[in-house]
């Protein structure tokens, strides 16, 4: 069940607000500085310069998980896991985009499409990714469920 358009709903254990109500999740508090212990500073630029692609769309809470950084508005549309020097992730899609900057795709639902990729140099963040990360930030916020 969906919650009101505005309105989330809140897990009374851990506080993390999802557009549906009763959302399975694991409730974790985990620091954002633990996924970047051990690992070079390029993983730590890697990060920023994606949050900051994230941001050019809006505001956007980062959710620090025991396994991945997930980026939320009203739902979460993207998750980052660290490595050694660069990052895997992936951004939620309305619409499969084939495309070789992914290297999976996982159809979750009709209009949920995940697409997987590593993110290994800033400049990966300019084009069709670039594109793809506007799109999933405009899934985050729902206006895939408009039309």
């Amino acid at each position: 069940m969906t919650t009101p358009r505005g309105k989330l709903w809140r897990c009374s254990k851990c506080g993390r607000r999802f557009a549906n109500k009763n959302q399975t999740h694991f409730c974790s508090s985990v620091r954002l500085e633990s996924h970047f212990e051990g690992k070079p500073p390029k993983t730590r630029q890697l990060y920023e310069a994606f949050l900051a692609a994230v941001r050019s769309h809006g505001p956007v809470l980062v959710l620090s998980e025991k396994t991945r950084i997930a980026f939320q508005v009203r739902m979460s549309f993207a998750a980052l896991m660290t490595r050694r020097g660069y990052l895997r992730g992936h951004l939620v899609l309305a619409e499969r985009r084939d495309n070789p900057c992914f290297y999976k795709i996982e159809t979750i639902s009709r209009r949920n499409h995940v697409h997987a990729f590593e993110l290994r140099e800033t400049a990966q963040l300019q084009g069709e990714l670039a594109n793809c990360i506007a799109e999933a930030y405009r899934v985050g916020c729902q206006e895939h469920l408009r039309s």
